[in-house]
């Protein structure tokens, strides 16, 4: 068995610092990289590139709503139009950082609300991957099965990559609990690394009402910025190897 483990980092801005960017390139398999709307500064940019590519860790751009003072977590009522165009412009300001340290951009990842938004919301769906298809229609696309988004970037043509939250709490819908609501997200690392495992071997996730929500994940994400985030990364990925789980980037299988 393999999977991927990925994680949303370059999240600091400035004097503010957000999670242990170093410590989780040397655990996770690809990066999910903010892109300057939600989260991150140029400099930021620049040196996680730098940083993932002296840890062979594969390059994502996470790309979200021009929204730095609600960490792209509010949604935007935008044009397509406009939201193709912030999009291409995301994908194309990562990959110039990452083409200076050595890789390039190697898929893409709506971050927060625009993740959120565009498991249903068709339009916003429909913008987010005509600005893929049009900045590079060979860049797989990440996001949540059964997604509007995956739908249509398959029916696009695009390489579609479906993914699971190590530590989110999900509906019985398969979708992920807001954050507002409690226990949205998880703290507790061995408790994470056994769903993870479960994730892994096709068993699905126990939703919020103790069903089991069928789930098949290439991709299973750690945030970055949750408290505790590199006891949790560290934990999945033991498990996960000692159950006999390699752990490999899902663009190069």
């Amino acid at each position: 068995m393999r999977i991927d483990l990925n994680s949303d980092l370059g999240e600091s801005f400035g004097r503010w610092e957000l999670g242990d960017d170093e410590a989780l390139l040397s655990i996770v398999t690809s990066a999910n990289v903010a892109c300057g709307f939600h989260a991150g500064d140029p400099g930021v940019l620049r040196r996680t590139c730098e940083q993932a590519v002296a840890n062979k860790v594969v390059i994502g751009a996470q790309v979200g709503y021009r929204d730095l003072a609600g960490f792209g977590r509010r949604f935007i009522d935008m044009e397509p139009a406009e939201l193709t165009d912030d999009v291409i412009y995301q994908i194309g300001a990562l990959d110039a950082f990452a083409r200076i340290a050595g890789d390039r951009v190697r898929y893409v990842k709506p971050h927060g609300a625009l993740y959120n938004a565009i498991v249903h919301h068709e339009e916003q769906a429909a913008a987010v991957v005509e600005a893929v298809r049009l900045y590079d229609p060979s860049l797989p696309v990440l996001g949540l099965p059964g997604s509007a988004w995956l739908r249509r970037a398959a029916e696009a043509g695009l390489s579609t990559v479906h993914e699971a939250f190590a530590d989110r709490a999900y509906t019985p819908q398969g979708t992920l609990v807001s954050r507002r609501e409690p226990g949205a997200v998880l703290h507790a690392p061995q408790a994470i690394a056994e769903r993870c495992l479960r994730i892994a071997k096709g068993e699905g996730v126990v939703a919020t009402d103790g069903t089991v929500v069928p789930l098949r994940a290439d991709s299973i994400c750690v945030h970055g910025d949750s408290p505790g985030a590199v006891r949790i990364a560290r934990a999945v990925a033991a498990h996960l190897a000692e159950a006999g789980v390699e752990l490999a980037p899902f663009t190069t299988r």
